[in-house]
């Protein structure tokens, strides 16, 4: 299978190509094998995610202090990328860990909470779950209607959340819930919650199209009782944390994007080296060469993008409308990658014996997690309108 190298405005470095190299091995070795028997079985990877905490892959962005690698987004995107090229729903746990929780936390929890919580996640004993969206409030974030209680030394927290990554399996939670109503989305709070706190109920294991071995699930409150020194920040920071956080989600979803979608083209270019019809190999068809090539190309963009935005994030740039474009992008071509596989591979590509069609059934999430396409077109064009 061709190994693609990873172009961008400048060359990688030697320990980042060791990065690479490293996740590379060990997706080609110890995840390809196990891919189908992951989705059949919708089996959390506990053990794979315990190795790639061991290999400091879950606290990628986490200062060595606390236990993690220290590293910057450029490296974090180079490990979901080559993840997603065989298996984009470890790599979806790996970039939501990473990103999203462990981020979280590592970027506006005070000192106490750091060493409290951080050595845990990023060596891989504990996993971390993120929680904002709720049955009401998908694209509308600030529309959620968990209510934290101030009670003196804690707060009383009811509500739900769902489409939580990690809620089965997270032990280290990070919620974000109402605490002052008449504020709106500057009355809302992030909280930490620990798995067995009374009043915190693990529901629904959610049985999904794709990434099926990346565990989602409902949860739900009841009268939890939350300690004051749980909350992150200050009380109604709540909403500008998760924004600032799903800036960088968007990235790791663009970079899962690009790495779902080199996988097609790489099992796309092997089959039609190998298939034969009317005498000749599906790669001497021009309608198949064209495809290919387009893949390619987009693939490239998409990447080009996605690094960009990465970089900008490493420098501390403003990079929201960056993060949207290289997440909008890379999302959609993904999505037509995968369904130009399907297509090569014909009807091979519509069964499971064949990498394509779980591709397939994966991509659609990138157009949706993180902010959908929709959302991410309303970002851009604000900051288009804004320009003047």
């Amino acid at each position: 299978m061709s190994q693609p190298n990873i172009p961008f405005l400048v060359d990688l470095d030697e320990n980042q190509i060791a990065i690479r190299d490293t996740i590379r091995d060990f997706a080609e070795n110890k995840i390809r094998p196990r891919v189908m028997e992951f989705d059949e079985t919708q089996t959390f990877p506990t053990e794979i995610m315990q190795e790639l905490g061991e290999l400091g892959f879950l606290g990628m962005l986490v200062p060595e202090e606390y236990g993690g690698a220290g590293l910057g987004y450029t490296e974090f995107v180079i490990v979901v990328e080559e993840l997603a090229r065989i298996d984009p729903s470890i790599s979806l746990s790996v970039a939501a860990h990473n990103g999203l929780c462990t981020n979280h936390m590592n970027t506006f929890c005070n000192e106490e909470q750091k060493k409290k919580y951080l050595p845990h996640l990023v060596s891989g004993k504990k996993f971390g779950a993120w929680g904002l969206t709720e049955s009401i409030s998908g694209s509308d974030a600030a529309g959620l209607k968990s209510f934290a209680e101030d009670k003196g030394d804690h707060f009383l927290l009811n509500g739900s959340k769902t489409f939580t990554t990690h809620g089965t399996v997270g032990e280290i939670l990070v919620v974000m819930a109402i605490t002052d109503k008449s504020k709106g989305k500057k009355g809302i709070s992030a909280f930490v919650l620990e798995k067995g706190m009374p009043g915190l109920i693990t529901g629904k294991k959610e049985n999904k199209l794709g990434m099926r071995a990346s565990d989602t699930t409902q949860l739900t409150f009841e009268n939890c009782k939350v300690p004051k020194e749980n909350i992150i920040g200050k009380e109604g920071e709540g909403f500008i944390q998760a924004m600032k956080i799903l800036e960088g989600g968007r990235i790791s979803i663009a970079a899962l994007s690009v790495g779902l979608a080199q996988g097609c083209l790489d099992n796309s270019l092997n089959y039609a080296r190998q298939r034969k019809q009317f005498g000749k190999t599906l790669s001497e068809f021009q309608a198949i060469q064209f495809k290919l090539a387009e893949m390619a190309t987009n693939i490239e963009a998409a990447r080009l993008l996605t690094y960009r935005a990465a970089y900008n994030k490493d420098l501390g740039k403003e990079n929201i409308n960056e993060a949207a474009i290289a997440k909008l992008y890379a999302s959609e071509i993904a999505e037509r990658a995968a369904s130009e596989a399907v297509q090569i591979f014909g009807g091979y590509g519509f069964i499971k014996d064949y990498p394509v069609e779980k591709f397939y059934r994966d991509v659609k999430l990138c157009t949706i997690g993180e902010g959908t396409s929709e959302i991410q077109r309303i970002v851009i064009a604000k900051n288009l309108l804004n320009k003047d």
